[in-house]
């Protein structure tokens, strides 16, 4: 670095040239798996590849305000490319790699007018070429993995390695100019567009600023204290919000080392090698860990299975007097030392949690199960709540303020305010400008700096409680209203219950389509000798059904008796974005559902197929 920035401000790439100024080659700031090996990055060379991508990008005709999408899994050149369009003041977009539905794709490339592209791999290019006669905007793609395309003759593929090679070579030659395009840009620009969640609709693209999304650290950091010493895996997809919040914004504020896993099926090894500080997931990824240990479990001696057992029951009961502040007798602090020595320090090894100090979950309500369970191993889980217009969290549970019924307490300087119809309203700094080229959109949602949420909730003693989207209450013939989100996340607390989807609007009583967890399912019918090929066998199984009749039965219990569901039906299929039954961030898209099952949910009430859930 040559020279000191001519003012003070406070940007995203901002940080990062702070952050190089303070640690430069003396600290790391990124790791990435390669071929078993951890490849580390330091501030500098951080700092060094954000500007060679910057000025190459410009010397291919990148402007300010042009729109620079990233179509990436966990890597650090999603982070360079990001940091690099906003340095000259252009906006970033991530989308989501999984994504195969070409004409969803189209739409949003050609929506958001994206003009350069960065892609990941061959088929990721072959994807974009697919439908790159529509993108009119779209100027250059540019490859990762280049040497999987070496041969395709497209005028639009550009090699990353070339971008950055030519950027490098700009920067020597003057090294001003990056700082010069990074003067320009001011912390009330937009700074990255991010998609909502889509569950109705196309999802529309929330506008958020530098200052903005960086008031999320701020905030955060008055609630929960971290530094340059913390560790962070990304494993999230890079389009969400979250991921962005953690990895971009929370990481570049406080400075702390943020780690790239090989791949997805080494996850849990290399979160075991890095032993993350900070944790970031939504409940799923928490209840696929719970998933692993009672499978791991179902396999051990039967004395082994019975001291867990007991352990745990204890364990959860102090765990659970905890929560309610409560003090500990020295016979249950003696016996909280004693679980952890003989188990549960072992299991938090395996699921790579031995030095977790903060654990979020977000996007849906966590099952009561799961939820002890890591409070018993000592991983308290706190629950967040918040949107893409809002850069992810506006509330979550402070560490020592954690209930099972709520979402938690507004962020520092975020204020809730809920409407005469139960809506939640949201305000704070982090609200987006908009939404981008819907302007209609965007005045039905944010109205005088406030939030209109669509959720639906209210406070109790300064807690939020999030109930549903608005709309989605149910009402039976009966006059019966319920939630049917409510009733799913009970579902869902189930191991052996991937989703569900409950009916019973204007009906006589809820029925639910029920898809199992393959994992889950699978080692149970392996452990009671029930041979199965596919997912739709194993999901055949009479068997398998009495196992998820019995779970309903046990659900039902803790629901009032008219909310009861008395019919199921199992899916012979797992729910995919790319048919459009869920979103990309497995939010279930339930008109989508509604009309593609409607046969099934007619069969629930004319009681043709589907196991009968008995009344208890």
């Amino acid at each position: 670095m040559e020279r000191e920035s001519s003012k003070m401000k406070k940007t995203l790439p901002d940080l990062l040239v702070e952050n190089c100024r303070k640690w430069g080659k003396s600290r790391i700031a990124l790791r990435e798996k390669e071929y078993g090996i951890w490849r580390e990055i330091t501030w500098l060379e951080y700092l060094d590849n954000v500007k060679a991508v910057a000025l190459g990008l410009v010397d291919l005709g990148l402007r300010k305000g042009d729109i620079v999408t990233i179509i990436s899994t966990n890597r650090p050149e999603w982070i360079y490319a990001e940091l690099a369009a906003q340095s000259v003041g252009a906006i970033s977009l991530g989308l989501y790699s999984e994504m195969e539905n070409l004409e969803q794709l189209k739409a949003m490339l050609v929506s958001s007018d994206t003009r350069f592209l960065f892609v990941e791999d061959q088929e990721q290019v072959d994807k974009i070429l697919a439908i790159k006669d529509a993108i009119k905007s779209l100027h250059k793609i540019i490859v990762d993995e280049f040497h999987e395309v070496d041969d395709y003759t497209d005028p639009a593929l550009v090699s990353y390695a070339e971008v950055m090679s030519k950027g490098s070579q700009i920067d020597r030659d003057n090294k001003n100019l990056f700082f010069t395009y990074l003067d320009k840009v001011e912390p009330s620009d937009v700074a990255l567009l991010t998609t909502t969640s889509g569950s109705t609709a196309l999802p529309k693209l929330a506008m958020l600023t530098h200052e903005g999304f960086l008031y999320m650290p701020e905030a955060l950091d008055e609630v929960d204290y971290t530094d340059e010493d913390f560790e962070f895996v990304s494993f999230l997809p890079p389009a969400w919000a979250g991921e962005r919040m953690m990895s971009l914004a929370w990481a570049l504020y406080k400075g702390f080392i943020v780690n790239f896993p090989e791949k997805s099926e080494t996850l849990n090894r290399d979160m075991r090698e890095i032993g993350p500080y900070v944790l970031f997931a939504p409940p799923r990824t928490w209840e696929n860990m719970l998933a692993q240990v009672k499978v791991k479990m179902r396999d051990a001696t039967f004395l082994k299975r019975v001291l867990f057992d007991k352990i745990l029951s204890i364990s959860e009961k102090i765990a659970e007097r905890s929560l309610k502040k409560k003090p500990l007798s020295r016979v249950q602090r003696m016996l909280s030392v004693i679980a952890q020595i003989l188990i549960f320090r072992k299991i938090k090894d395996h699921l790579g949690l031995t030095r977790a100090k903060i654990a979020f979950t977000g996007g849906a309500a966590l099952g009561e199960d799961t939820f002890r369970f890591f409070h018993a191993l000592g991983i308290k889980i706190r629950q967040v709540y918040g949107q893409s217009e809002i850069g992810g969290i506006a509330v979550l549970h402070s560490p020592d303020d954690i209930r099972l019924d709520t979402v938690g307490k507004a962020l520092p300087g975020t204020e809730i305010r809920i409407a005469p119809n139960g809506e939640i309203l949201l305000k704070s700094k982090a609200v987006c400008k908009g939404y981008y080229k819907e302007d209609e959109k965007t005045k039905e949602t944010i109205k005088d700096g406030w939030l209109y949420t669509s959720d639906q909730g209210y406070m109790d003693e300064g807690h939020l409680v999030m109930i549903d989207r608005m709309g989605h209450v149910l009402e039976l013939r009966s006059g019966t209203k319920f939630s049917p989100q409510y009733l799913e996340n009970k579902l869902k607390f189930s191991p052996n219950i991937r989703e569900a989807i409950v009916f019973g609007d204007k009906r006589d009583y809820v029925a639910a389509l029920v898809q199992i967890d393959f994992y889950v399912v699978g080692k149970w019918a392996e452990n009671a000798k029930i041979p199965y090929s596919t997912f739709k066998d194993l999901a055949s199984k009479e068997e398998v059904y009495g196992l998820i009749e019995n779970e309903i039965k046990k659900i039902n219990r803790s629901i009032p008796d008219m909310a009861r569901i008395r019919r199921f039906e199992l899916l012979k299929k797992e729910l995919d974005p790319e048919d459009d039954e869920i979103t990309q961030t497995q939010k279930i898209r339930r008109k989508a559902i509604k009309q593609k099952y409607a046969s099934m949910v007619e069969d629930l009430y004319n009681e043709v197929v589907g196991s009968s859930v008995l009344k208890e």
